[in-house]
């Protein structure tokens, strides 16, 4: 009697560790499936965007169709150029670090060269393009093509970029209609992502709202307005219309 009992102790105990291993290994493999590459559910692409060639335009921090207004005290260091328009305003109080262009020929070269760029960057394609769509606030972005139908918003959180590591990556945002962010969004560079790197195309106009901190080259096809203390590391590029500032800090990258 007592031998019987051992074996069936015995066996229950076996069978327990077996059950045991199982439970564990399952629960290994559902570990090493999770994603945690971009906690905010945007897949990571894998073809690589080259960047988009600027030609003449790559030395302005402003170049705009119609006109240039600022009030307050708005400091741009890069050159600031206009063309067809003539009118431009607010410098002083505003203080520019570059050249003034007024239909130079390198205003008319830059303006020939924007469009090329805004072309080429609506144009490209890509298969691992993703579709973005609304308010992208508290967004992740990793290196590739994005695109939208309709307008795009940052405003109920912040937007980072991440290279991932790699600094030469580039981000392309094809964004059919207008971009807005609202009051005191920000936009963030992580893992050696650079604002140069970054490209907006924008259908329509641009908005950055009070206090704002965009980065990257802003080309948009109408005007571009950046309200009180708005500030910008990249370019403002207006293809059509004017660029309106107030107390703005923009900085050529």
């Amino acid at each position: 009697m007592k031998k019987k009992i051992e074996m069936i102790r015995n066996r229950f105990l076996i069978g327990f560790a077996l059950a045991s291993v199982v439970l564990l290994g399952g629960c290994a493999k559902e570990e090493l499936s999770t994603n945690i590459d971009n906690p905010s559910g945007i897949p990571s692409q894998h073809v690589v965007m080259a960047k988009v060639d600027l030609g003449g335009t790559a030395d302005f921090a402003l170049l705009a169709g119609s006109a240039i207004t600022s009030t307050g005290a708005t400091r741009i260091t890069g050159d600031m150029g206009l063309s067809p328009g003539t009118s431009v305003g607010g410098f002083p109080p505003g203080i520019l670090v570059g050249s003034l262009e007024i239909n130079t020929n390198l205003a008319t070269q830059g303006k020939l060269d924007l469009t090329a760029a805004y072309n080429e960057a609506a144009g490209r394609v890509s298969t691992d393009m993703v579709t973005l769509s609304g308010n992208i606030g508290g967004l992740t972005l990793t290196p590739g093509l994005y695109k939208t139908t309709s307008s795009l918003a940052i405003s109920s959180g912040d937007v980072t970029f991440d290279a991932e590591g790699k600094p030469g990556s580039v981000f392309i945002i094809q964004i059919a209609s207008a971009l807005t962010t609202t009051s005191g969004r920000k936009v963030f560079l992580k893992g050696g992502a650079l604002a140069s790197n970054i490209y907006w195309m924008i259908g329509s106009s641009a908005t950055f709202g009070t206090t704002s901190v965009m980065k990257g080259t802003v080309m948009a096809m109408q005007a571009i307005t950046f309200n009180t203390g708005a500030t910008l590391e990249g370019r403002a590029l207006a293809r059509t219309g004017g660029i309106v500032m107030a107390g703005n800090t923009i900085v050529r990258k």
